[in-house]
């Protein structure tokens, strides 16, 4: 009862300051207008660069407060219930649970999140409920997890947090189109500046209140270990979700190809270095709890501290990803793909495996890198790498880009050991070695009943990490002693 009275007084306080809002720009826009007036009624002059300001400054403020339709654009593909029927039983079963009517539209969209809105319409009204699912989150989330996120997102049509949202959302966005309108360092900013700070304090506030009740709400519709699981992983994987895209997908995307998605994703994240990375950030977060004043959602520690006293609900016998609620998963993902770019591009795509990305993709490029190091890798043999390794400033110095440049000084020992490393790369799939990178795992060449992680090799050499006799066996295994690195890029040269 508690909770809820303080989340409608901070609901009522919220309409209340976007009302103060638009009093506010009123207030000085007919002030700005007054003043040319007064100069002009009382003292009988009129100065006309300051009429310019005032009129100009009073119509740049009225034109920015005017609210504007919600011109909503599809942020995915739709999802319909005659083509994925064990997604919209789930959906239905949750929202009969709850006692919500289901939304008008569901979308797919490219990310670790799930939400609901009001689109449509002027400040709310003649709106629609639409909700968005993260096909990246369906792929790291179990069905009751991913049942339980549903129940939290249902929560917020619940507790009329959608129906409030636009208003705050508009305000917000009325409020920034005013700051940008006046211009930095204007004077007349300096009002919109304090209530904008306070407006957005407050109602970052009342989001942060409506989270908890959503929590509430869903764990005791479906359990408080499903979503206690759910957000944890969802605060653990989401900060990785963006060098995936970028450091994986992108580069691939570059080369006219189409990885899978979904698939690469769960790669990314169960990779050692990677998943080491999140379960340390994760585990940081449950230990700090640290709360900004302007984050519409509370730290993570809260929100399980919230609700892990509730009952733990029954997971069942058989967890399974929730991307099986999906049917066709290719298909699907290729819709999504489909929909992030122009039709021109997204058409000349290629499907490709991930297995397939090092030989098509990055082998090329490896090619092309080596054979801009020529002259600098001539005469360099592998087993004579722990000698380079010892002065790796001196022979970074000689290294160049793919193109041919020379990289700035704080880059050449990095562009070194992607040099060494592309060569040995080559030098082993040449011979029948077996390339294997996997989305946030490091290359490595299987060659026989040897293993290893060529683009380490120069730094761990620098580093004592690997030593020089260590390397040696290692060269003598691959069966490489000897061979010039020289004579590897030239055989690269007038390659694709």
């Amino acid at each position: 009862m508690n909770s809820s009275y303080s989340l409608a007084g901070r609901a009522v306080l919220a309409v209340v300051l976007m009302i103060g809002f638009y009093l506010l720009a009123i207030a000085i826009a007919a002030g700005l207008l007054y003043i040319p007036y007064a100069e002009l009624t009382y003292a009988h002059r009129l100065h006309i660069k300051l009429t310019l300001i005032c009129v100009v400054g009073s119509l740049a403020i009225l034109w920015s407060v005017l609210p504007r339709p919600d011109k909503f654009e599809a942020p995915g593909p739709t999802l319909s219930r005659d083509d994925h029927p064990a997604l919209f039983a789930e959906l239905e079963g949750v929202a009969a649970s709850v006692h919500q009517t289901m939304p008008a539209e569901v979308y797919l969209v490219p990310d670790v999140n799930a939400w609901v809105a009001q689109r449509g319409g002027i400040m709310g009204f003649g709106s629609r409920r639409v909700m968005g699912l993260g096909l990246p989150l369906m792929q790291v989330l179990t069905r009751s997890q991913f049942r339980a996120v549903l129940a939290h997102e249902f929560g917020h049509y619940h507790g009329g947090d959608t129906k409030l949202g636009p208003w705050i959302y508009k305000t917000r966005n009325a409020i920034g189109r005013t700051l940008a309108s006046l211009g930095d360092g204007s004077w007349l900013q300096m009002p919109f500046l304090w209530y904008g700070k306070m407006f957005l304090r407050i109602t970052h506030a009342v989001s942060r209140r409506q989270e908890f009740v959503a929590d509430e709400l869903a764990a005791r519709a479906v359990g408080s270990q499903p979503l206690i699981g759910g957000l944890r992983t969802i605060h653990g994987v989401a900060p990785a979700f963006n060098a995936y895209w970028l450091q994986e997908c992108a580069p691939v995307l570059d080369a006219g190809y189409r990885p899978p998605f979904t698939e690469g994703f769960r790669h990314f994240v169960q990779a050692e270095p990677i998943a080491k990375a999140i379960n340390e950030q994760l585990n940081e977060e449950l230990k700090t709890g640290k709360a900004d004043p302007y984050d519409t959602h509370p730290p993570l520690k809260e929100r399980i501290a919230a609700v892990e006293h509730l009952p733990a609900g029954d997971v069942g016998p058989e967890d399974r990803p929730a991307t099986t609620l999906l049917t066709d998963l290719g298909k699907v993902e290729s819709r999504l793909m489909a929909s992030l770019f122009k039709p021109d591009f997204a058409e000349k795509l290629e499907p490709i495996d991930w297995q397939e990305v090092s030989a098509r993709v990055y082998l090329p490029n490896w090619t092309a890198l080596t054979r801009a190091n020529l002259a600098t890798l001539s005469g360099v043999t592998p087993e004579s790498l722990p000698q380079r390794a010892a002065d790796l400033k001196a022979f970074a110095g000689g290294m160049r880009t793919q193109d041919g440049g020379t990289p700035p000084t704080d880059q050449a020992e990095g562009l070194a050991t992607a040099v060494v490393g592309s060569a040995l790369t080559l030098l082993l799939s040449r011979r029948g070695g077996r390339i294997q990178s996997l989305p946030g795992q490091p290359v490595s060449v299987v060659f026989g009943a040897v293993s290893f992680e060529p683009f380490a090799v120069l730094r761990s050499l620098a580093h004592a990490e690997l030593s020089a006799e260590a390397w040696h066996q290692q060269c003598a295994d691959l069966g490489i002693l000897g061979v010039d690195l020289g004579q590897v890029a030239k055989a690269g040269e007038g390659a694709a």
